[in-house]
């Protein structure tokens, strides 16, 4: 049989009036009381459909991040700061909060996705990643509609909002013009093959090297768990003890700085490293280390701008955007 209101009442030990007036997010209610009935909503798996339809009008004027990070981690990769203020510019300027959430894992993502809706705390939703099968893109596109805007390109774009660089042709411009530096041993260190950015750059890094009739050697293809110094570090080391290449390609700026230690740490001066992101501290590594600017605060931006143009109710002429990146080149050895 089907959950109801009283099923929730009781479980939360309150009235079903109560219910009702957690769920229309009525003032009078305290927090205490809300927190006891959306703890039940979940463990009973309840989603008021019905009750969420009819207050579609009701608008917060905020809009919901979802970050996928720790709050350990969440300020150690500049580009969510970066995306974020970007995000913020354009909501500030239309009249918008942010709320925003960090989360451990694609679970936890969803469970916030789902407290965001039902208590009509916001507007729409921002994701701020892609993955492979991605459970939080299929809950929102079946959550009747909800508005959400994704920075990352999803596998299946019909009908979703989202923000994203051409992640293939910025690594195949890049490994591209490494060899035509005259590089030949090309190594890869990139994040989590369960994201999109890094499927999609590590093909522009194979699809390069083929065009040039390179022959690919797995030994120097390496994915990492996380977008982290100590994983580049750890990743260039094994390249390493197989063999030297001439130059290191990585997906990420941080895992670049871990990959720059490792060859500190070697004393070997004929390595070339491109990051990307082009974060801060780029410029102040030894050597200055060449990125490719993402235009992360312009990803976030124009977040954004699709959102609340969904919210508004205005003519979107596209429902996605491509921000072009840029080869910051720097002293690297390149």
């Amino acid at each position: 049989m089907p959950v109801t209101i009283k099923d929730v009442a009781k479980l939360a030990k309150v009235s079903p009036s109560t219910v009702s007036r957690v769920i229309s997010d009525n003032p009078k209610i305290s927090n205490e009381t809300k927190k006891k009935v959306f703890e039940a909503m979940k463990k009973l798996n309840y989603y008021p459909n019905a009750i969420a339809r009819s207050l579609a009008n009701k608008s917060t004027k905020t809009l919901g991040l979802i970050l996928p990070n720790t709050e350990e981690d969440l300020f150690i990769n500049p580009f969510f700061i970066q995306a974020m203020r970007g995000i913020s510019v354009y909501a500030q300027k239309k009249g918008y909060y942010i709320m925003y959430t960090y989360s451990n894992n694609e679970k936890e993502e969803i469970n916030f996705i789902k407290n965001y809706i039902y208590s009509k705390w916001v507007d729409g939703i921002i994701l701020l990643t892609v993955r492979e099968n991605d459970k939080c893109i299929e809950y929102l596109k079946d959550s009747e509609k909800y508005p959400f805007v994704v920075v990352g390109r999803p596998e299946k774009s019909d009908g979703i909002l989202w923000v994203d660089n051409d992640n293939f042709k910025a690594m195949y411009d890049v490994v591209n013009y490494l060899i035509n530096k005259g590089h030949r041993d090309i190594a890869f260190i990139g994040g989590p093959h369960t994201l999109n950015v890094t499927r999609d750059r590590l093909d522009g890094y194979l699809r390069a090297l083929k065009v040039h009739g390179i022959s690919v050697n797995e030994k120097f293809i390496y994915e990492q768990v996380d977008f982290t110094e100590i994983k580049g570090y750890e990743a260039m080391m094994e390249i390493l003890d197989y063999k030297e290449p001439s130059a290191v390609v990585t997906t990420d700026d941080l895992i670049a700085f871990g990959a720059l230690k490792a060859i500190r740490e070697k004393a070997i001066n004929k390595i070339a490293v491109v990051g990307f992101n082009n974060t801060p501290l780029a410029e102040y590594q030894q050597p200055k280390l060449t990125s490719v600017d993402i235009k992360a605060e312009k990803l976030g931006y124009y977040a954004a701008k699709l959102l609340i143009g969904k919210l508004e109710n205005k003519n979107i002429e596209t429902n996605h955007y491509i921000i072009d990146t840029e080869l910051i080149e720097r002293e690297s050895t390149l």
